[in-house]
């Protein structure tokens, strides 16, 4: 949230905070008289309906990447098409690039059966109007490993030095699980480029997750200096909302940290988990963004 609405502000061309904020747990980056436009996560707004059931303020709301399904975003779902009840001028956009929109259309269609009954005048239509906005996108080639490997982290850092060492320029966006697994690649390839010597001394190594500074996270945007290669290694957060522009290579571990919920216990706990074959297509589609790119699994 924050580096999205950092860069609207940017293209906006007004101070972050004013116009465009964010609010995240534990921090609000907003002006209740000046902010119209608004990012935060499905959670925040959740505990927002606790003092405002009708969510008063807003007249919009765009609920995105509404295909991964979060226990969250499944409830704001529901929630919103009661609102939109009680509130038919409430305007609600959910967008997705794998999402099944017919049957996402059908959840929020207020239509009854047989009725003949028009909109009140300047009231939306209460039948969801489907809009497919194409994306340029470019050719990638999927690589696979040949036999599944015990040490997934080990393997990333062997691909990067290979696509470093074999493939022409373009940065490299590496998927990991989280920031211990991000600490430990970024060292492991710290370690091999001593090693290796003078050739591997172009490779700019950079963290990328949601608890990173923001000034770390203004270098990931940053051009790539001429010579170098960038290599980006992240969590998901770089699976949607992001899009690095010099990537060519992805190297996709396959794994992610996924909420799951213990019945036995009655707590959620994060476990690293196989991710789905839509993130997998989403990461693949980093790489495809300013022209033809590889994947590597």
């Amino acid at each position: 949230e924050q580096t999205v609405a950092s860069r609207v502000a940017e293209e906006v061309g007004v101070k972050l905070g004013e116009e465009v904020g964010y609010t995240i747990r534990f921090e609000d980056e907003t002006n209740p008289g000046m902010t119209m436009i608004k990012f935060l996560t499905d959670g925040v707004l959740i505990r927002e309906m606790m003092e405002d059931p009708l969510l008063s303020k807003y007249s919009v709301i765009m609920i995105d990447e509404a295909h991964e399904r979060s226990i969250s975003t499944d409830i704001l779902l529901g929630l919103l098409k009661k609102i939109q009840r009680r509130r038919p001028e409430l305007r609600l956009i959910i967008s997705s690039a794998t999402i099944e929109a017919r049957s996402m259309s059908t959840f929020f269609s207020n239509r009854r059966k047989n009725s003949l009954l028009k909109p009140a005048d300047g009231l939306p239509n209460p039948e969801p109007a489907i809009l497919s906005v194409e994306g340029r996108g470019y050719t990638v080639e999927t690589h696979y490993l040949e036999e599944p490997v015990s040490d997934y982290l080990q393997a990333a850092v062997n691909t990067v030095l290979i696509i470093h060492e074999k493939e022409p320029p373009g940065d490299i966006l590496v998927f990991l699980t989280g920031q211990d697994d991000i600490d430990a690649a970024l060292k492991l390839l710290n370690d091999e480029i001593q090693h290796l010597g003078k050739h591997y001394f172009d490779l700019v190594i950079l963290p990328l997750y949601s608890g990173l500074p923001r000034g770390d996270q203004d270098l990931i945007f940053a051009p790539t200096s001429k010579g170098k290669r960038k290599v980006v290694i992240s969590t998901n957060i770089a699976e949607t909302s992001l899009t690095l522009e010099g990537v060519v290579y992805v190297v996709d571990s396959g794994f992610s940290k996924q909420k799951c919920y213990n019945p036995i216990s009655d707590l959620e706990s994060l476990v690293v988990a196989p991710i789905s074959k839509a993130s997998a297509r989403q990461r693949a589609g980093r790489a495809g963004r300013v022209r033809p790119g590889k994947c590597f699994r």
